[in-house]
């Protein structure tokens, strides 16, 4: 995981400084560019740890086992984001030292905007985490690969590297439905030298929980589901094969 974050890394700021290079304007790309870069990459890796540590119970046979302790399904599932919180700290630990090492900056700056932007990528991360597990879930081991894309799905509308004035009408509408559409506008407005937006970060925030809440429900709903029509038992079975 940390090789692939150092390069994401080093190659975004190596592009940035190109463009800053052929760029007759006087704009820095490196800080908006890295920033997003750096942000997008928490998200991810936040949704993916959900998704991922479910799955290796899957792969190692143990879903089932897990339930037939005391274990609550809530607490399973917090489970599943404190393995998230461990692995993805490590990985924005190491951009945040990279960035600073190799390109001189300091996100720390930002100070409390900071935090912000990074408690709303995280609960929208776990948020699709969660929705991820559900699938599989719902759908079996057999669909795990319809995770993956997500992310990068979802990137061209979150607008994580471009204003959202650069998208057209109705890809806009959708980003206004994403959380981190507002936490990388909001990054752009800090990183050009103006106030924290609060509203857009207050937005961001109620959006985020909303779809936490959405989330846990339907997770709830799908497991339960799961174990009253048997499909945990066939769940099993296909991870078996």
């Amino acid at each position: 995981m940390v090789t692939w974050v150092a390069i994401d890394i080093v190659l975004w700021g190596f592009m940035s400084r190109y463009l800053n290079s052929i760029s007759g304007h006087g704009m820095n790309f490196v800080p908006t560019l890295l920033g997003a870069v750096l942000l997008w990459d928490f998200c991810t890796r936040i949704m993916q740890g959900v998704s991922t540590a479910f799955l290796e119970d899957v792969w190692s046979r143990n879903f089932l086992n897990l339930f037939a302790s005391p274990l609550s399904i809530a607490e399973y599932v917090l489970g599943l984001i404190l393995t998230s919180i461990l692995t993805s700290a490590l990985g924005l630990v190491v951009m945040l030292l990279l960035a600073t090492l190799v390109f001189g900056l300091d996100f720390l700056s930002m100070g409390a905007a900071l935090a912000a932007f990074l408690a709303i990528l995280f609960t929208f991360g776990v948020t699709l985490g969660i929705l991820g597990t559900a699938i599989v879930l719902r759908l079996g081991p057999a669909s795990e690969w319809l995770l993956w894309p997500i992310p990068a799905m979802l990137a061209p509308f979150a607008a994580v590297f471009y204003p959202l004035s650069t998208l057209p009408h109705w890809m806009r509408i959708v980003a206004h439905c994403l959380p981190p559409a507002y936490v990388f506008e909001g990054m752009r407005a800090v990183l050009a030298g103006r106030p924290a937006p609060l509203e857009l970060l207050g937005t961001g925030a109620l959006l985020a929980v909303t779809g936490l809440l959405v989330s846990a429900w339907i997770y709830a709903r799908v497991y339960r589901h799961a174990v009253r029509s048997g499909l945990l038992a066939r769940y099993s079975a296909e991870g078996a094969g």
